[in-house]
C-alpha cells in the first residue's frame, strides 16, 4: 500500500509542476490552475490511503466539508476588483494552518519530548516545526492586515512608529526566535514550556503586523507575493516536522516560485525587497502631488477623444488601479471591440506591478473576454509607443510617470516605466489630478501632446464608445 502511496505522491508532484508551467502565461492559467488543484485532490487521497490505520476520517472529512462550505461560496461571488483581498485572505488561512499545525505537533509530542530518539531529540523537526511556527504565525497575521489594507477597513498609506519602526520589528524578531530557543532547550528535558510557544505564534504575530502595518498600497503586489512564498516555505517545514512529503514539495514549489516573483517584481519597481519591506514608501498619508508651476493640464471631452481614436492606425490602452476600481473593464472591452471594427490595431500595456496583487490587470481583462494576444507585457510593448497613434491610461499614474526615467530626485527614479509619452497623441482617463500612491506629481499629465478626459473611468470609456459609433 506504501508503493500505491509514493507513486500517488509522484502523480501529484508532476501535477503540481505542469500547472505551474500552465500559470505562466494568461493562455493556459486556467488550466494550469485545474491541473495544480486536481494534483492537490490526489494528495489528498493518498493522504487518506497513508494514514488509514491511525487517522480519523470523520473529522478530517467533516473538516474537508467545512473548508468546501466557507471557500467555495466568497471564491464564487468575489468580483474582480476584491480578488487581490480574496488572495491575501487564503493565504493568510495557509499560514494560520501551518502555525496551528506546529501548534499541534507541539502539544502532540508532550512538548517535543516525543520526538526523543535513542542518541536524544531529533533536532531537525524541532527547529522544522519552529519554524513553521514563527513563519506561519507571520504570515498569517500579516496577510490579514494586507486584506484590511486592500479592504480599506485600514488606511492604504504606511502606518509607522517612524524611526522606531525597524528596531521595533529587529526587537520582535529576536523575541520570537529566543522564545523558540527556550522551547527548543526545554525540548531536550521534560518538554518546553506551552507558554514559551504560545509567546513564539503571539511575538511573531505581532511582527507580521508590524511589518506590513507601514507598507503602501503601491508595494501590495510585491508583499502578497513575498506573504505567499513565506507561507510556502513554513508549510514545507511542517511537512518536515510532520514527514509528510506531499506538503514538503508543495510548499517548496510555492516558496521557490513565490520568492521568484517577489524578487522579479521588486526589479520591475527598480527597489530591493529590503527597501519594500522596511516600508515608508507606496503612499504617504495625505500626500500631495508636487506643485505643478504654470504647468496647465488639457482636459477634452468623450466627441474629441473618439475623433482622435477613429483616425488612429493603432492604439494602446494602458490598464491601472482605476480600472478595477470603476469595474470598467468590460466598458474598455466594448471600445476596443468598436475600434477594431473600423480596422484600428488594439493592444494592452501590462505592467508588471500595475493594481493590487501580481497579474491583477491581466485577471481583469481576462474576465472581459479580452485577447490575450492582445495583452502586451512591458518589455514587449515599450517599444511600440513610438508607433502609437494613441495611448489611452485609464486609472494608471505611477507606471506611466516619465520622472521615473528623467528625474534623480523622483522617489521613483530608476523605477522601468512605460514608454507612454513617446504615443503621438495621450489621453488619460481620471477622476482628479490627485497623485499616485507614491505621493508623486507625474509629468506625463501636463506633456504638449496629453489631454486629460476627466470623470469616472467606466462612464467616460462608454460615453468615448458612443461617439465613436456614432462618426
Amino acid at each position: 500500500m506504501d508503493i500505491l502511496v509514493y507513486a500517488l505522491y509522484i502523480v501529484a508532484f508532476a501535477m503540481f509542476i505542469l500547472g505551474l508551467s500552465g500559470l505562466t502565461a494568461p493562455r493556459s492559467a486556467v488550466r494550469g490552475n485545474k491541473i495544480a488543484a486536481a494534483g492537490m485532490a490526489v494528495a489528498f487521497v493518498a493522504t487518506l490511503i497513508h494514514i488509514r490505520e491511525t487517522g480519523s476520517w470523520l473529522i478530517i472529512i467533516i473538516a474537508l466539508i467545512v473548508g468546501v462550505v466557507i471557500g467555495i461560496p466568497p471564491a464564487r461571488r468575489v468580483k474582480m476588483t476584491a480578488v487581490p483581498q480574496l488572495v491575501a485572505l487564503f493565504n493568510g488561512v495557509g499560514g494560520g494552518t501551518v502555525a496551528l499545525i506546529a501548534w499541534g505537533e507541539f502539544i502532540d509530542s508532550d512538548g517535543f519530548t516525543g520526538l526523543h530518539a535513542a542518541s536524544g531529540p531529533v533536532l531537525p523537526l524541532v527547529i522544522a516545526s519552529l519554524f513553521a511556527a514563527i513563519i506561519g504565525s507571520l504570515s498569517f497575521w500579516g496577510s490579514i492586515v494586507a486584506f484590511l489594507k486592500l479592504q480599506q477597513i485600514l488606511p492604504g498609506h504606511p502606518l509607522s512608529v517612524g524611526r522606531l519602526q525597524q528596531p521595533l520589528n529587529a526587537i520582535l524578531f529576536l523575541g520570537s526566535v529566543v522564545a523558540a530557543v527556550i522551547v527548543g532547550i526545554g525540548s531536550v528535558g521534560t518538554g518546553a514550556d506551552p507558554v514559551w510557544f504560545g509567546a513564539i505564534l503571539v511575538v511573531a504575530g505581532v511582527l507580521g503586523v508590524t511589518t506590513v502595518l507601514p507598507i503602501g498600497g503601491a508595494d501590495m503586489p510585491v508583499v502578497i507575493s513575498l506573504l505567499n512564498a513565506l507561507t510556502g516555505l513554513s508549510a514545507a517545514a511542517a511537512g518536515l516536522a510532520l514527514n509528510n512529503i506531499a506538503m514538503i514539495v508543495a510548499g517548496m514549489i510555492v516558496g521557490a516560485s513565490g520568492t521568484i516573483l517577489t524578487n522579479l517584481m521588486a526589479k520591475a519597481m527598480n527597489r530591493s525587497i529590503l527597501s519594500i519591506v522596511a516600508g515608508g514608501f507606496g503612499g504617504a498619508k495625505g500626500a500631495a502631488a508636487a506643485s505643478s508651476g504654470d504647468q496647465i493640464a488639457k482636459s477634452t471631452s468623450a466627441a474629441d477623444a473618439a475623433i482622435k481614436l477613429a483616425y488612429a492606425n493603432q492604439v494602446i490602452i494602458v490598464p491601472g488601479y482605476g480600472l478595477a476600481v470603476a469595474q470598467a473593464q468590460h466598458a474598455v472591452k466594448d471600445m476596443a471591440k468598436v475600434l477594431e471594427a473600423r480596422g484600428i490595431e488594439v493592444k494592452f500595456a501590462i505592467h508588471p506591478v500595475a493594481g493590487r496583487m501580481p497579474g491583477h490587470m491581466n485577471v481583469l481583462l481576462a474576465e472581459a473576454d479580452v485577447s490575450y494576444d492582445a495583452m502586451k507585457e512591458m518589455d514587449d510593448i515599450n517599444g511600440e509607443f513610438s508607433r502609437t497613434d494613441v495611448t489611452i491610461v485609464i486609472g494608471a499614474n505611477d507606471v506611466t510617470n516619465p520622472a521615473a526615467r528623467s528625474d534623480p530626485n523622483s522617489p521613483i527614479f530608476g523605477m522601468p516605466v512605460l514608454n507612454v509619452t513617446e504615443s503621438r497623441s495621450v489621453i488619460v482617463l481620471k477622476r482628479s489630478m490627485s497623485s499616485g500612491f507614491a505621493g508623486i506629481e507625474n509629468p506625463l499629465f501636463f506633456g504638449e501632446n496629453t489631454t486629460m478626459l476627466f470623470g469616472d473611468a467606466k462612464k467616460s470609456v462608454a460615453q468615448v464608445t458612443e461617439e465613436l459609433k456614432a462618426l
